[in-house]
């Protein structure tokens, strides 16, 4: 491989894993792979969804197989990898479950902050393990992470999925430090807002720029075969985000100070 390439997996080399599958982003990146002839293994808790899921894909290139799983469960992870790892190698792996979960007012750091952190970014790291180890034995591998522009930096009334987002992009480029000694790819997923059953469910959000799920699968799967860290959409946003987060923090909370009021009207 050439230098400054990386490695972008084909439909030849593997099979996809990806995990949350059963709505939002994970079942449109599911099936957009299925769609570009991937065999997909769809993990998430609702065997329900992932069987519907597994026939939506019907008359695809490819063709989508369920594998239930509790990514916070860590010995499920290690077992649910060496099942799909028997039917052959894993050439790309999309680790994208996570959720938000609230702690009731005045009540910051309780029940749904730990159910955040164990999901967003325990639950990661569960499934990075035994992925980051086998695609660097065999020196070949794409792993991209689902994290957030919420992750950019401090954001009001953002609870505990910021911070857990912040966590895992970190994690993010701890991992591709290791991985670029064994030609592993690996990437994180920055995406703004994404009409999903999450975002529904947070209707006091200003949701600026707001794309729809299949818009964000197509744009993700795209920068699965175009490669580069860094998978972000939309970009007007994002760059803003990432611009406000090199301001000196009186200027950055001035200016949330004053564009938020006007982001709720």
């Amino acid at each position: 491989m050439g230098r400054g390439m990386t490695y972008r997996a084909r439909p030849s080399d593997g099979s996809a894993w990806v995990t949350g599958a059963s709505s939002g982003i994970g079942r449109g990146v599911a099936l957009e792979l299925a769609r570009r002839g991937f065999v997909v293994w769809a993990s998430a808790r609702r065997v329900e969804d992932l069987q519907s899921l597994a026939k939506d894909a019907t008359g695809l290139t490819g063709r989508i197989e369920v594998a239930p799983l509790d990514v916070t469960d860590r010995d499920a992870c290690n077992k649910t990898f060496e099942t799909i790892e028997s039917n052959g190698p894993i050439a790309l792996a999309f680790l994208n479950a996570g959720s938000w979960f609230n702690d009731p007012p005045g009540d910051y750091g309780g029940e749904a902050f730990r159910k955040t952190f164990e999901l967003n970014v325990l639950g990661v790291a569960n499934c990075l393990n035994p992925v980051m180890r086998a695609m660097r034995g065999r020196r070949k591998g794409q792993i991209a992470i689902t994290a957030s522009i919420a992750g950019f930096g401090g954001l009001p009334n953002n609870g505990p999925y910021g911070p857990s987002k912040a966590a895992v992009i970190s994690m993010a480029v701890g991992a591709k430090f290791l991985a670029d000694q064994s030609n592993v790819t690996v990437q994180v997923v920055n995406p703004g807002y994404v009409r999903t059953p999450l975002t529904d469910g947070r209707r006091e959000d200003p949701k600026l720029f707001m794309i729809e799920s299949d818009d964000a699968s197509r744009r993700i799967c795209d920068g699965f075969e175009r490669g580069g860290f860094e998978i972000t959409f939309p970009r007007r946003l994002s760059w803003f985000l990432k611009f406000m987060n090199h301001m000196p923090y009186p200027v950055y909370f001035g200016l949330f100070a004053w564009f938020l009021p006007k982001a709720k009207e």
